[in-house]
């Protein structure tokens, strides 16, 4: 039966999310890829048992993360009744819908009948009674934006979720949103974007800022830009690298150009001269401002899951730092 490290909690940095009475560690771990059908089970097991003996109590889920969709969750589930559940106290679990799941016209964006019915799904598969976070996970341009806050509330208030987050809006439909959670009484906590130093389009929205004027914290996604931010191909795509992969979603060997590489070796030396990997680098920058609560990171090897933990011993940037990266990546 699994034990967890005694000393677990001196190993990680925690920040507020908000003024909230919630706080998450600065790396949290994410499940939306590298936890499909085709991953070793107990290789994934022993990635989120060491993530959580280093201090990560952030497990982040969603209802279609896989693949097959609901894979991630009924995984996440199979490790609770492996051993985690003991800790369950202790773990903030998270998962979200508004992404399709199901045939039909109900399967889909933010409908009560979607929200309600997923959130059941969800809970079925980790074999849980409830979350800790659950979003939904994208701005609905087709449903009221009221009718999708009240199936949030109704969630908290059958008791299965404990705090609502929001995914993939921007500044203005946070804003919108906030003011019907608040006038519902809903414990609004956290919005999660996607956000690297190859996508800042949060800086322009001054995402930030506006939802720590709602009182909440933000956690960012594709922190690493899958994979693009890191020490990998700068030279060459090696054969198990997901550019080569011919099923990859989100990276292609076309993104590796000569442009992007000379950026990658302009990066390399400033990171190396904080003793930093390319990996590292970029998740310390997305965690600069402390309105940033944390950053998700996700790993198919637990190497690069002890790789990453190495970024909270140099957080820290001189503006020197900083301007130098964004001359980088001109």
């Amino acid at each position: 039966m699994f034990e967890a490290n005694e000393d677990r909690y001196q190993k990680m940095i925690y920040r507020r999310l908000g003024t909230s009475g919630l706080k998450l560690p600065v790396l949290s771990m994410g499940l939306w890829q590298n936890f499909g059908a085709d991953n070793d089970y107990e290789k994934c097991y022993e990635i989120i048992k060491e993530a959580f003996n280093h201090g990560i109590t952030h497990f982040d889920l969603a209802n279609n993360y896989g693949p097959p969709p609901g894979y991630a969750e009924s995984m996440f589930g199979r490790m609770l009744k492996d051993g985690l559940m003991k800790y369950r106290d202790e773990l903030i679990i998270s998962t979200k819908a508004g992404y399709g799941m199901w045939a039909g016209p109900y399967g889909d964006l933010g409908s009560r009948k979607y929200l309600m019915a997923s959130i059941d799904q969800s809970l079925a598969r980790l074999g849980i009674s409830y979350v800790d976070i659950f979003y939904h996970h994208r701005f609905d341009y087709d449903t009221d934006l009221r009718e999708t806050m009240l199936a949030l509330r109704d969630i908290v208030l059958q008791g299965k979720a404990l705090y609502v987050g929001l995914s993939n809006y921007n500044s203005e439909q946070l804003k919108r949103a906030s003011a019907i959670l608040n006038e519902l009484n809903v414990p609004f906590v956290i919005t999660q974007p996607s956000y690297s130093m190859l996508n800042k389009w949060i800086e322009k929205d001054n995402l930030l800022e506006t939802q720590y004027s709602l009182g909440g914290g933000t956690i960012c996604f594709s922190a690493l830009q899958q994979g693009l931010l890191t020490n990998k191909y700068i030279n060459e795509i090696p054969e198990d690298s997901r550019a080569k992969n011919p099923n990859s979603m989100w990276l292609k060997e076309k993104d590796i150009t000569p442009e992007y590489r000379a950026k990658m070796k302009k990066l390399d030396v400033i990171a190396k001269n904080r003793n930093q990997s390319i990996a590292q680098l970029a998740l310390a920058w997305t965690l600069r401002n402390e309105k940033m609560t944390s950053t998700l990171i996700s790993t198919s090897k637990i190497s690069q899951l002890y790789e990453n933990l190495e970024t909270l011993k140099h957080l820290e940037f001189t503006k020197e730092e900083l301007n130098a990266i964004e001359d980088a990546l001109k």
